[in-house]
């Protein structure tokens, strides 16, 4: 079958940096643990498994420089494996447990084997080392990995001081280049945050696109004449391309999309709520309170309090038959939007990774298949990265993007409303204080200064992270997060007096910078 247009798979995989060295308390560092066991890994495994099979795909993902840098953070790795090995230890007690129950018994030796198998990959053969992984599949074409926002600090309001916006674009392609040796060409803009004040800054630093909201295209300003179908480029020059709304609803959709399938595993029943509390106490949070250990039985079933035992080939089943009702989707679609196009459309399809995994188990399994369907069978399109749809189809509409993000109604009340808005006179003073310090000590030779310099370029950066504010408005793991923007704030506050006033504490300095340990080639000139 003829190819007619393009489907771009985007999966933006972030985690805020949280690291506490001083403590094995803090339930929030096993968002990681949980992300690598449930996404990265099963995402790496098909990734082989389809370069080992011959099939030819293409995929993109931003890896963000707070997950870079705790991928590479040796004491969270090795944290890492104490958590695979409690879970395996969980894993070994639930077979006993659930003897009597021939489905259950089997599903807890699949765990057993999956983070023994998880263990085994992450120490021997991948050597602790995940990003060198992704590495791998960029350096062979298969994947295009794209960068972000140094602490994905939303532009829409951070750029009333466009130095703090420059700063995080500055700081997202630094850490990309210490990771993997070249310039990104993309960027996911944090939260899909699009401001045009912000297009000369991923300019300057050698950005050619980023990934944009929907209407951040349907309502640029002339029309685009393609929709989505087609990136458009900005008066400043810098291109976007539009998440299409239909191929995101079959996938992210909670009431219609695939990941609410009767067979898929129930990702709220598990057994750290379910089991006896004696029995479960060692393998839940420190403080005694139930949370998930990623050992779950059942499978969604629908909407009801019964459900059925989770069936590893019945989800297998619907996966396949998911990706193919995909498949045909995207050949109608582009079908019809080639008819009205002088070159071919391309599909973006933009997803945070944690829900390939993660929230959705089969997820990985999905993409494996739909890929393998993509190369096999007859489809009118064919899988690109938007690096090379760039480099194929030069030729682009200008247009103003308008200002958008992915937020709940597609602005910025997510991360400005009134359960969080205290934060940002916080982090506006800081930003300005921050570019004063770059200015006043712009010549600095002081070591002990310089450390100073760059740990509150270091705070005032963590400070800014949407995730705290996204935490806040989703009323979830509250406390922390408002802790979080005021022990940064607290600590880069007293950095700007200490400074000021010629008196660095050397003990507090050298403590923050073994907790808050990220971005080491970081200048804080580059507030100036």
């Amino acid at each position: 079958m003829q190819k007619k247009g393009y489907v771009s798979f985007v999966l933006h995989a972030h985690l805020p940096f949280i690291h506490h060295p001083e403590s094995n308390d803090y339930l929030e560092e096993s968002w990681l643990y949980e992300a690598i066991s449930e996404t990265y890994i099963p995402l790496l495994k098909n990734f082989k498994k389809l370069v080992d099979e011959g099939v030819d795909f293409r995929i993109t993902m931003s890896l963000t420089p707070p997950l870079l840098s705790m991928l590479d953070n040796k004491l969270l790795q090795q944290k890492y494996i104490n958590y695979l090995e409690q879970l395996i230890e969980l894993s070994e007690k639930e077979i006993k447990r659930t003897t009597f129950n021939e489905k259950m018994n089997n599903l807890s030796k699949y765990y057993y084997e999956k983070y023994s198998e998880d263990l085994r990959l992450f120490k021997d053969e991948f050597k602790c080392d995940l990003i060198s992984q992704f590495k791998h599949f960029q350096d062979i074409g298969v994947l295009e990995i794209i960068t972000c926002g140094a602490t994905h600090g939303y532009f829409p309001i951070l750029y009333v001081n466009e130095k703090t916006v420059r700063a995080q674009i500055a700081v997202g392609v630094q850490t990309y280049e210490r990771y993997f040796g070249k310039k990104p060409r993309g960027i996911w803009l944090p939260e899909c945050g699009y401001v045009p004040e912000a297009d000369k800054y991923l300019r300057e630093f050698g950005l050619d696109y980023a990934i944009v909201e929907s209407h951040g295209v349907l309502y640029a300003n002339p029309t685009p004449i393609y929709g989505t179908f087609a990136p458009i480029v900005s008066p400043q020059g810098f291109t976007v391309f539009g998440r299409d709304m239909e191929s995101s609803r079959q996938v992210w959709s909670s009431i219609n999309g695939y990941p609410g399938d009767f067979n898929y595993r129930d990702f709220y029943k598990d057994i750290g709520y379910e089991a006896d509390y004696d029995y479960i106490k060692p393998y839940i949070a420190h403080n005694g309170a139930r949370v998930h250990t990623g050992i779950k039985y059942h499978r969604i079933t629908g909407d009801t309090d019964n459900k059925d035992i989770y069936d590893i080939q019945w989800a297998k089943d619907s996966a396949q038959m998911q990706a193919g009702h995909f498949l045909n989707s995207r050949t109608e679609q582009i079908e019809n939007a080639s008819k009205y196009m002088d070159k071919p459309p391309i599909v973006l399809c933009p997803y945070d990774a944690e829900l390939y995994g993660h929230w959705w188990y089969e997820g990985p399994y999905w993409l494996y298949i739909l890929f393998k369907k993509i190369y096999y069978d007859e489809c009118n399109f064919e899988l690109i990265t938007p690096s090379e749809y760039l480099d194929k189809y030069p030729e682009i509409q200008q247009c103003e993007p308008c200002r958008s993000s992915w937020g709940a109604n597609g602005y910025s009340e997510v991360w400005l409303n009134p359960s969080n808005d205290y934060a940002h006179k916080h982090l506006h003073t800081a930003g300005d204080r921050m570019c004063e310090l770059a200015y006043i000590f712009k010549d600095e030779t002081d070591p002990i200064k310089i450390r100073a310099l760059n740990q509150a370029a270091r705070e005032l950066l963590l400070a800014q992270s949407s995730d705290w504010l996204f935490i806040i408005t989703n009323n979830t793991m509250v406390d922390y997060a408002h802790r979080r923007i005021k022990d940064h704030i607290g600590r880069f506050t007293r950095l700007y007096n200490e400074l000021k006033e010629n008196n660095i504490d050397e003990k507090f300095l050298q403590e923050i910078e073994q907790k808050d340990l990220i971005f080491p080639d970081i200048d804080y000139r580059i507030y100036l």
